[in-house]
């Protein structure tokens, strides 16, 4: 299969460029390794701290842009790879999987859950708030996902109200425990997997991080993990968030090489 490669470049709730800086590297690394050249979309936008709701008008078009690639490349046949700088293209890319593939998975990667909502929010960051608008517990306009077909593994830096959330939702919630690669291959039962891996979700002594959060996994579980994935079902396709140090896109681009089409990297 061959793959897509996609940089959103176009600012969502962005609040540094680091980030931005980083989706741009891993895409340019990843598609050397695939042998593809890299969509580049839009320029980062001016950088500002503002309420989700301006935000979330402001990053529409990247939104769009987003869910467009992903739906593009499975409309094609191809495995679509997206890369960013916040979770936030969630809010578009994950209801599009779901109607090309609602028998899909989503593996949630991520040492946060990003499950506030407008009226949980502490900080009123909508890069705090995409899982739950993709779940439907608020409306972003982007449609929503069944978030009993959504497990998040790894977290374990939760607000009080998305905890809440959370523990009312179907959504399946894995910390990084020594169980962590058990508990998640017995939740995504070998169902096909869209994965979207935010890069704090290995702990900051690995990888730096703009909201690090101590207690993460190590690299070696990281590959473990999604080497395991890989084996048991079908990936349809892969999202990268947060790449906060860009010179590090070939170690992150090492540790999700068990996901990338086979064909396409030469490895079958």
């Amino acid at each position: 299969m061959e793959g897509a490669v996609t940089a959103l470049r176009c600012r969502t709730s962005d609040r540094t460029a680091d980030s931005s800086r980083g989706a741009e590297e891993l895409a340019r690394t990843v598609g050397d390794r695939l042998g593809v050249e890299p969509r580049l979309v839009g320029t980062l936008g001016e950088l500002r701290a503002q309420d989700w709701a301006d935000d979330l008008r402001a990053a529409r078009g990247c939104l769009l842009e987003a869910g467009g690639q992903v739906d593009d490349a499975l409309s094609a046949g191809a495995f679509p790879v997206l890369t960013a700088g916040h979770c936030t293209i969630a809010l578009a890319t994950l209801p599009t999987v779901m109607r090309h593939r609602p028998d899909a998975k989503v593996l949630w990667l991520d040492a946060h859950g990003d499950f506030n909502t407008p009226q949980t929010t502490p900080s009123g960051f909508l890069g705090g708030m995409p899982l739950a608008g993709a779940c439907g517990a608020w409306d972003s306009g982007f449609g929503a996902i069944d978030p009993a077909r959504v497990v998040l593994c790894g977290v374990r830096a939760l607000d009080e109200g998305e905890r809440a959330l959370l523990e009312r939702s179907p959504a399946t919630v894995i910390g990084p425990t020594l169980e962590t690669l058990v508990a998640l291959q017995n939740a995504l039962d070998g169902a096909p997997t869209y994965v979207h891996l935010d890069c704090d979700v290995l702990d900051p002594e690995f990888m730096p991080a703009e909201f690090p959060a101590p207690g993460g996994l190590t690299e070696e579980k990281l590959y473990d993990l999604l080497d395991a994935v890989a084996d048991a079902g079908e990936i349809v396709g892969l999202e990268v968030t947060a790449l906060h140090a860009p010179d590090q896109a070939p170690r992150v681009a090492g540790l999700i090489e068990p996901l990338l089409p086979k064909d396409a990297n030469g490895l079958d």
